[in-house]
């Protein structure tokens, strides 16, 4: 867990991004889900279409930003990495659920810690 503020959550999942790259980490090794405002760079790939934006998933070349309403769609990755960056309660609850499935090997949460315990008290 990485503590940060919701309105510091994206840059605080960047960085750890940033480091798992820095480290070796191949970049189709790493998924990052958002709760609440999307990633800039989903934002950008959507603009071109559904269908490119999850054709670059499908490709696994590079590390891929989605939203948890549609992170279900996304496949496993041995890093995930999730931005509680806003959202409801609901949300970030679904977001980790889904987070701790396709992570293979390591899952970093990024967000107010208060309110991750909370959702992961919640039986997440």
């Amino acid at each position: 867990m990485i503590p940060a503020s919701a309105q510091g959550a994206l840059d605080a999942a960047e960085e750890a991004v940033d480091l798992l790259l820095d480290s070796g980490r191949a970049p189709g090794d790493v998924l990052v889900i958002t709760t609440g405002e999307p990633h800039p760079w989903a934002t950008h790939e959507l603009s071109f279409g559904e269908a490119s934006y999850w054709a670059q998933h499908d490709a696994g070349d590079d590390v891929f930003y989605t939203d948890a309403g549609v992170a279900e769609r996304a496949g496993a990755r041995p890093v995930v990495v999730v931005a509680v960056n806003g959202g409801e309660q609901s949300v970030a609850a679904s977001a980790l659920s889904v987070a701790r499935a396709k992570a293979g090997a390591l899952l970093i949460v990024c967000g107010d810690p208060q309110r991750i315990n909370s959702v992961l008290g919640a039986g997440v």
